[in-house]
């Protein structure tokens, strides 16, 4: 009966061992192949046992021995692999040893490993090995040493926590393989002796138990708590039936030794273990029951603290933090009531608790400045003395324990419980209360902070709709100067240019001769004169663009003309001022140019001011190209310089209004800035492109390119808009 006990008992932990490790979510080649090798030596304990009884599954019985022994060794060998990296690589020597490992198992299953047995004279039962016992020990000897050998290997290499477990694991496979063979194949097959056989479920429970301890002890496969509870409860319900074995085994052999023993009989002790198994659940219902009807002082404090750390480290609303957290206290330590009181700022305090709470005032509250804490670390009514006036005040509120909540020696409030609902509080709550204190006051300051950011929020969110309202209203107020400045700039260009036409047509008069003989020198001046009054009525009728851009009045006016005539008209009347600062005008003009649409005059002041600054902005003694080509679809129009260039970082403002680059502002101080927006603006209207590139320093390349399209009716236009 004592082998039955411990072989039921070896089943139990072994099982329950290997699908605890199994249980563990992040499954690995560890778990699931020490599963094999638990499952294997449960079959192993169980055909064992069955084999020592003659009968006529006897044969059977020790060649499925020998199955789950292969089996077994396999498990131990291919889990000495992957320990502990969790990882399985079948390499081509792994496949092999398996395939070996197969060929194995199906030979301890034929006669070819036992093919009889014979029965000694005590009875025991000893296998007659066939030719396939060789195969068999080469099996054992390879993966067993060589498993061991591996987790030596691993042993000397690892450090730490891996190196405990490596060790347990070899110290339980080293005991394990040594006692297996010694009573089950050297004793039974060379001294013909089989007795031990019966104790190999102790072999396979002393393996467990060193497993077991390396979870418990090392973290052995990350599985600690289930398995601690599991064998707490394996090795009671062992007890409890072994207890129960010995107890009614003694009482029967003394009372009823003329009839059956009742301790011997297996079913009475799994009644025994049944019963002891349904006594804790059972207990737990009246437990609850109890403590429903009667407040019964009991509760768990890892699971009060798990639950109020929950709420303290979910919740950041201040008064939804106290209300919960004074439930749950108050709930967990049996108190009648449970009140925060908190001092937030500017003298102003927060009060929240369980449902109909006292309410407490602050005059109550700055009674307690001065009270004395004992050690006990709270305020205690029933230790007061009776004529103490806080007492009274607690008294009052029906406030049996206070708990400073106090940082850096000032305190931040208090929490209130009132009187205990069936007795008083122990010394375990007043040690609870004090373990938690730290924890509602790091709680506290965090939502008390969370509060701070919210309200500082709402102002910063008053002061951003103030700001934008402002910035809405001087938004407005510039769209209205602006407005006004444009209608300024066109009426002043407008006035301007009038005079400015009339100074010309004198000009040109007197240059004429129409009112006397002019001298050369005086012509010279007129000559100057007349070129920087029909500058200056250039500048009028860029602003005057601008403006009309500005107001959407700025109109493409498109007549079909010959493209390279204007160019070389406008190369002709600016090689004076490029001869009067020592620069070529080189002009390169297409053999055939198609006649398109095109604003003639716009496009003229585009191609005058690319050629006027690359004038202005080239050194002496330099040549200007300017090239005119038809390609497939489009003509494009360039002028090449090798001036000061642009500076790359300035390159993306260039065509925007009144902007200028830094280097041309230095060369050229009295320039404007519209030049090239309106020579953009022109270009988009005739759904052209600007071309640009610049090295600075180098020299720069301007133009346009524009599509050749059929031409229409004279005097099609087309608005510009912004």
């Amino acid at each position: 009966m004592v082998e039955i006990i411990i072989l039921v008992i070896s089943l139990i932990i072994n099982a329950s061992i290997g699908f605890m490790v199994l249980s563990k979510k992040n499954k690995t080649a560890t778990n699931v192949t020490f599963l094999v090798l638990m499952i294997s030596l449960i079959i192993w304990t169980l055909f064992t046992f069955l084999s020592t009884s003659n009968s006529s599954y006897s044969l059977l019985m020790m060649r499925l021995v020998m199955f789950s022994v292969v089996l077994e060794n396999t498990s131990f060998y291919v889990l000495t692999k992957v320990f502990p990296d969790r990882k399985i690589y079948l390499t081509r020597r792994l496949k092999l040893e398996l395939t070996f490992s197969i060929a194995v198992m199906a030979i301890s299953l034929s006669p070819l490993l036992f093919s009889d047995f014979t029965i000694g004279a005590d009875g025991s039962l000893s296998p007659v090995p066939g030719p396939g016992m060789v195969f068999f020990l080469l099996h054992v000897v390879w993966f067993v040493a060589g498993g061991l050998l591996s987790l030596f290997k691993k042993f000397l290499k690892k450090s730490g926590i891996e190196k405990a477990q490596i060790k347990s694991l070899l110290i339980g496979g080293a005991i394990l393989y040594a006692l297996i063979p010694l009573s089950n194949f050297i004793m039974p097959l060379i001294f013909k002796m089989s007795n031990l056989v019966a104790l190999s479920s102790a072999y396979t429970t002393i393996f467990a138990v060193i497993i077991g301890y390396s979870i418990i002890k090392q973290r052995l496969f990350d599985v600690r708590l289930a398995i601690v509870r599991t064998l707490t409860y394996v090795l009671s319900l062992g007890l409890l039936g072994g207890a129960y074995y010995l107890i009614a085994f003694g009482l029967s052999s003394v009372f009823m030794s003329d009839q059956e023993i009742i301790g011997r009989s297996p079913l009475n002790i799994g009644l025994a273990l049944l019963l002891a198994f349904f006594f804790q659940p059972v207990k737990k219902f009246f437990d609850r029951v109890t403590n429903h009807f009667f407040y019964k002082d009991n509760y768990n404090t890892d699971d009060f603290f798990a639950k109020l750390n929950k709420i303290l480290g979910f919740t950041t609303d201040l008064r939804g933090l106290l209300e919960r957290t004074a439930t749950e206290i108050a709930r967990t330590l049996k108190g009648e009531q449970a009140i925060f009181f908190i001092n937030t700022d500017e003298g102003h305090f927060t009060t929240a608790g369980t449902l109909k709470h006292r309410q407490l005032s602050k005059s109550d509250i700055d009674q307690l400045a001065g009270v004395p804490i004992g050690k006990t670390g709270l305020i205690i009514a029933s230790l007061m003395d009776d004529n103490d006036p806080i007492k009274r005040m607690m008294i009052s509120h029906r406030i049996e324990l206070a708990l400073p909540l106090v940082q850096d020696n000032k305190p931040i409030g208090y929490l209130f419980l009132g009187d205990h609902l069936t007795s008083n509080y122990n010394n375990r709550d007043i040690k609870v209360l004090n373990t938690i204190s730290n924890e509602l006051i790091i709680a506290i300051q965090n939502a008390l902070a969370v509060q701070e950011i919210r309200e500082f929020n709402v102002t910063l969110q008053q002061r951003i709709a103030n700001a934008t309202r402002e910035l809405r209203a001087s938004n407005a107020q510039l769209r209205h100067l602006d407005k006004a400045k444009d209608e300024f700039l066109s009426m002043a260009s407008h006035q301007l240019r009038t005079p400015l036409t009339s100074v010309k047509g004198y000009i040109s008069m007197i240059m004429d001769g129409d009112v006397g003989r002019v001298s050369v020198d005086q012509k010279k001046l007129l000559g100057e004169a007349f070129n920087n009054s029909e500058r200056m009525v250039g500048l009028i009728n860029d602003f005057l663009s601008v403006s009309r851009i500005q107001t959407g009045r700025f109109v493409i006016d498109k007549v079909p003309i010959d493209l390279s005539l204007v160019v070389e008209q406008e190369v002709d009347s600016l090689r004076a001022n490029a001869n009067a600062r020592q620069m070529e005008l080189v002009y390169n003009k297409p053999d055939d140019c198609p006649i398109m649409d095109i604003d003639e005059g716009k496009i003229r002041q585009v191609i005058m001011n690319f050629i006027d600054n690359a004038i202005y902005y080239s050194h002496p003694n330099t040549k200007i190209n300017i090239n005119l080509s038809v390609t497939k679809g489009e003509i494009l129009f360039t002028v090449n310089d090798t001036g000061i260039g642009v500076p790359k970082a300035e390159r993306d403002q260039l065509f925007t209004k009144f902007y200028r680059a830094s280097n041309a502002k230095k060369t050229r101080p009295d320039g404007t800035g519209v030049g090239l927006f309106l020579a953009k603006k022109v270009v988009d209207g005739h759904d052209g492109d600007v071309v640009f590139d610049s090295v600075e320093g180098k020299g720069s390349t301007f133009g346009f390119k524009l599509p050749i399209k059929p031409l229409v009716a004279a005097g099609d236009t087309n608005d510009l808009k912004n």
